[in-house]
């Protein structure tokens, strides 16, 4: 918790998180250190009502439609779907977020700079990124310019590809005229 506390303290403009948060005791620890939100490869309800109740953003992660739903459903902000790549990538944000247009999903695990800008187009609200943005031979070798250096790379792929989607207006007309059509008796 060091980290996320020396992080809060020196860079107050910066939403700090923690991650990965498998317990409520270690949510507690991550509060208490300032940190802004929480994410884990998994669900665990007490953790995303933790969050609710100490005005913290939680992330968990899910990967079945079932899973999401439910983590939706128990008040989760994100759904971090994961492990991204490996069960389809894109295509696999893609399907769940054409199924499930109300849920804020977050595309994570294999995310990298060739698909970055994939995900957000297939309907990912944000990518989740670790050693792609912070390399572990970047920490050893306290390389702070090539870690902001990727910082703001992935940053553009997202803004980039955020300006090539259709606008919010178009998709809701578009999906209303698509269940209007479903709807409509013989």
């Amino acid at each position: 918790m060091g980290v996320v506390a020396h992080l809060v303290k020196h860079h107050p403009k910066m939403l700090v998180g923690a991650g990965t948060v498998l317990d409520v005791e270690t949510a507690r620890q991550c509060a208490d250190a300032g940190a802004h939100f929480l994410t884990a490869p998994g669900f665990d309800c007490d953790i995303v009502t933790f969050a609710a109740e100490h005005d913290m953003v939680s992330m968990p992660g899910a990967l079945t439609p079932t899973e999401v739903v439910t983590e939706w459903r128990a008040g989760a902000d994100f759904v971090k779907v994961f492990p991204a790549v490996q069960v389809g990538g894109d295509a696999y944000v893609r399907a769940l977020s054409r199924s499930l247009p109300q849920v804020s999903l977050i595309a994570s695990g294999g995310v990298n700079q060739q698909n970055a800008e994939l995900f957000i187009l297939a309907g990912a609200t944000a990518i989740g990124v670790g050693s792609q943005l912070i390399p572990t031979e970047s920490i050893e070798k306290r390389q702070a310019k090539r870690i902001h250096e990727l910082a703001v790379r992935f940053s553009k792929f997202v803004r980039e590809a955020r300006l090539r989607l259709p606008s919010r207006k178009e998709v809701t007309a578009s999906a209303s005229h698509i269940s209007a059509v479903k709807c409509e008796k013989p």
